[in-house]
């Protein structure tokens, strides 16, 4: 379990709110949403600074969980705490008093540290195209963890990989649960495109 706790702690550690602050001089709880995350970062400091927040976040959950897994070779029940450890370090820091981010970044990096390329991925593409077409970025969110899920399921059903991918949904949704309280609904611009297509028709 010394792998769990170094995970834990290691995505416990606010990089973002780090960057922000002693790079760019910036409360990141006065940007955006006020949530402690590399998006926010890219809004209060430009692309250079955001992807090295978003870089950061990815790799505090990706070291640690590659290293127990494949260097450690921890497995089973085990490697579900490793792999869960970085995202609710990074979601629940005690750094910041229980108020970390919505830990999408280090989600991606957890499921590399798990899969390489596999699952962030897909993954990938899932968020891109809920991005895309839905208004409430949290469902789209939650709507890609799903679909990873489905595929998991059908196709490479790792009980380890499924027991990581359930806890990744409930601390996710619970990050998220405030735009999940919103109805996801279809982006205006994309709706109206149907109406002209149909209307061709």
């Amino acid at each position: 379990m010394a792998w769990a706790i170094a995970a834990l702690l290691v995505g416990s550690v606010p990089f973002s709110v780090i960057v922000a602050r002693y790079a760019l001089r910036v409360d990141l709880r006065g940007v955006g949403d006020g949530n402690p995350g590399a998006t926010n970062v890219l809004r209060a400091g430009g692309l250079r600074w955001g992807a090295l927040a978003l870089a950061l976040d990815f790799l505090k959950g990706a070291v640690p969980v590659g290293l127990a897994h494949f260097v450690g070779d921890v497995q089973g029940a085990t490697l579900v705490a490793v792999a869960l450890a970085p995202i609710a370090g990074h979601a629940f820091s005690p750094w910041l008093r229980g108020r970390g981010g919505k830990a999408v970044a280090a989600t991606f990096g957890t499921w590399a540290g798990l899969s390489f390329w596999y699952v962030p991925t897909m993954l990938g593409l899932l968020l891109a195209v809920g991005y895309a077409i839905l208004t409430v970025d949290g469902w789209a969110v939650l709507l890609a963890l799903v679909g990873v899920g489905l595929h998991l399921l059908w196709f490479n059903p790792d009980p380890v990989w499924l027991a990581v991918l359930a806890g990744n949904l409930i601390i996710v949704g619970w990050k998220q649960r405030a735009d999940l309280r919103r109805r996801p609904a279809l982006k205006p611009a994309l709706v109206q495109r149907v109406a002209r297509l149909r209307g061709r028709r």
